[in-house]
C-alpha cells in the first residue's frame, strides 16, 4: 500500500469506504477509471508453449502496433462493467464516457463515481457537463491511492487474463480481445466485495507512516 501524502487523505478515505460498506438506497455506486496506453504488440517470435519441467516462455522482440485506451466503471452493487475503448483520454473523451453511462444505467436513481484525481476529471468542461446532470456525484480518491479504487483491480485480471501474454496485429483487434473479456465477464457478473474498514485502514496507514519515520537513513 503506498503512503499517500493527500492533505485530505482521511476524509476521502472515509467517503469512499462509506460508499463500498454502506451505499445510499436508490443509487448506484461505480468505480470508474481509464487504462491507458494499452499497447497492441505483436511478438516477432512464437512463444514457446509451456510443458512439463519448463515454464512457457515469450519472446522480448515485438512491434508496436498502436495503442487504446479503456474507460470502464465497475457497478459495485451487481459488478457489471460499463466500458468502451477511446484512443485517446483527454476531457473529451470522459464526458462521451460520462455519457454513456448515463445511457447505460436507469435514469431516475443517482449515480456515485468514485474516481482518481487525474486532471481530466476536473476539466471545467467536465464540471459544467455535471451541473447539467446533478444525478452524478464525483468522490474523489486520496492522492497515490489507486489500491482504493475497485476498477484497478478489474485492469489487473483484464492485464494478466487476456493482455499480458497476448499478440496482437492491429488496434482493433486488441479492442476485440478487452471488449469480449469485458462481456463474458458481463454475463455472469461477480460484485467486488470491500471488507475493510476506513478505521482499519488508518491504522495500518498509520503503523506503516511510523515504521517509515523509525527507518535509517543515509
Amino acid at each position: 500500500m503506498a503512503l499517500s501524502s493527500d492533505p485530505d487523505f482521511e476524509e476521502k478515505l472515509i467517503d469512499v469506504v462509506g460508499l463500498y460498506l454502506n451505499p445510499p438506497e436508490r443509487a448506484l455506486v461505480l468505480s470508474a477509471d481509464e487504462k491507458s496506453q494499452i499497447q497492441a504488440l505483436d511478438r516477432t517470435q512464437p512463444s514457446l508453449p509451456m510443458i512439463p519441467g519448463r515454464c512457457g516462455t515469450m519472446t522480448h522482440d515485438y512491434k508496436r502496433n498502436g495503442t487504446t485506451t479503456l474507460f470502464a466503471a465497475i457497478d459495485m452493487a451487481q459488478g457489471k462493467v460499463i466500458a468502451s475503448c477511446m484512443p485517446r483520454h483527454r476531457h473529451q473523451e470522459w464526458i462521451k464516457f460520462l455519457k454513456q453511462i448515463n445511457v447505460e444505467t436507469p435514469p431516475e436513481i443517482d449515480l456515485h463515481l468514485i474516481v482518481d484525481n487525474y486532471a481530466t476529471h476536473k476539466h471545467p468542461k467536465v464540471q459544467a457537463w455535471l451541473k447539467r446532470h446533478p444525478r452524478f456525484h464525483i468522490h474523489f480518491i486520496p492522492t497515490a491511492s489507486s489500491w482504493l479504487n475497485i476498477v484497478e483491480r478489474f485492469f489487473r485480471n483484464l492485464d494478466e487474463k487476456r493482455i499480458h501474454r497476448g499478440v496482437f496485429r492491429s488496434v482493433p483487434q486488441l479492442i476485440d480481445v478487452i471488449m469480449d473479456y469485458i462481456e463474458q465477464h458481463n454475463t455472469d457478473p461477480k460484485p467486488f466485495i470491500w471488507k475493510k474498514t476506513a478505521d482499519e485502514i488508518i491504522e495500518k496507514v498509520g503503523r506503516a507512516r511510523l515504521a517509515l519515520d523509525d527507518a535509517p537513513t543515509g
